[in-house]
């Protein structure tokens, strides 16, 4: 007599991104994520040397003197723009998803809790900072959060700790798309901060609404690109899906970069004197930033005319990829832009 053994259902594996599938991964799968896990530790590494060496870099031989703590106040606004960057590809992710007919069900996990808390904590280091007038404390006893309060930049820098943590908050509620206003209220902060209303600056309102655009659109791009990859590594068995959702989003990204170009013109217009580009530090990192902007154009060029050539989504995918890594080499140079001294208000403050 044969007795039978019960059968034993396979073990059900859950995938870097969160998504539950029927099979173990394969070892090619599992050395892909070690590659992927080190290519991004490289990458974050890559761009802690920004905040490191590119201060010196910039200030080298410009006749500028560096303000306090430049170093630490490029890290923390790297971090801060970082975490918009996500935050709000998280929320523009969910409305693109929504737009592609017959959207597949995997989701990427939601970054946007890690995102909030990293971007509130470098809000409160730069909240601090301008507490203690612009100057990184070097003790606890100089720690004077109380005088936030008393001036235009320390109620900002409050603001923008607080619209963080709603932004953490709303992000991971019912109705995610709600954290596009805490969001919109950081990029606005940030515009009020770098266009004061006291300084040379004849209308400082344009400033803002320029910075605002310029600042709110290429989170859009960059936190957006990053959703949409990983959102199509999840349906790699859904092809037709995966090229409308990349071919939705370069269509969104080609509007998003034309405000970024024309914001931007228009603010370096009015704050750099164009025979001071490469004799001061705002515009040699001004410059740089320009010449990575120039490399993102031609991969995403690349990307799309792939799409477009054979509506294959995975060979679209390896430009987009390097894209990404190239705007967040932007993020870090953008961070490190805000804290050079500006070529035209010489005694303004660092923030602010």
């Amino acid at each position: 007599m044969t007795v039978s053994r019960p059968s034993v259902a396979a073990p059900v594996a859950e995938d870097s991104d969160g998504s539950v599938g029927p099979d173990a991964p394969s070892a090619a799968e599992r050395r892909s994520a070690l590659r992927r896990g080190g290519a991004v530790l490289v990458l974050v590494l890559l761009a802690a040397l920004v905040p490191l060496l590119g201060p010196d870099l910039a200030l080298h031989e410009s006749g500028e003197a560096a303000a306090p703590g430049i170093d630490l106040v490029t890290l923390l606004r790297t971090v801060m723009f970082g975490a918009l960057c996500v935050l709000a590809g998280h929320t523009a992710g969910g409305w693109l998803t929504r737009r592609v007919p017959d959207a597949p069900a995997p989701r990427p996990v939601n970054w946007s809790g890690p995102a909030a808390f990293l971007g509130a904590v470098a809000a409160v280091g730069l909240a601090l900072i301008v507490a203690n007038g612009n100057i990184p404390p070097d003790t606890l006893a100089e720690l004077r959060p109380g005088r936030l309060w008393q001036t235009t930049d320390g109620r900002l820098a409050l603001l923008e700790v607080n619209a963080f943590i709603a932004a953490g908050f709303c992000a991971q509620s019912r109705r995610p798309g709600s954290a596009a206003l805490p969001l919109a209220v950081v990029a606005a902060a940030e515009a009020l901060r770098a266009h004061p209303s006291i300084g040379p600056e004849e209308d400082p309102l344009v400033g803002s609404a320029l910075t605002f655009v310029h600042l709110s659109s290429a989170a859009l791009w960059a936190g957006g690109l990053l959703w949409v990859l990983r959102t199509m590594r999840l349906w790699r068995a859904w092809p037709r899906p995966a090229a409308a959702l990349l071919g939705l989003y370069a269509r969104v990204a080609a509007v998003l970069f034309a405000a970024i170009t024309a914001s931007g013109i228009c603010s370096t217009l009015r704050k750099l004197p164009l025979d001071s580009v490469f004799d001061t530090a705002y515009g040699r990192v001004l410059f740089a930033k320009l010449l990575l902007v120039v490399v993102i154009a031609v991969l995403a060029v690349l990307a799309r005319a792939r799409l477009k050539r054979g509506g294959d989504p995975w060979s679209a995918m390896v430009p987009a990829r390097a894209e990404v890594v190239v705007l967040g080499a932007v993020v870090a140079v953008s961070a490190l832009l805000t804290a050079v001294p500006a070529p035209i208000w010489w005694d303004r403050p660092l923030w602010g």
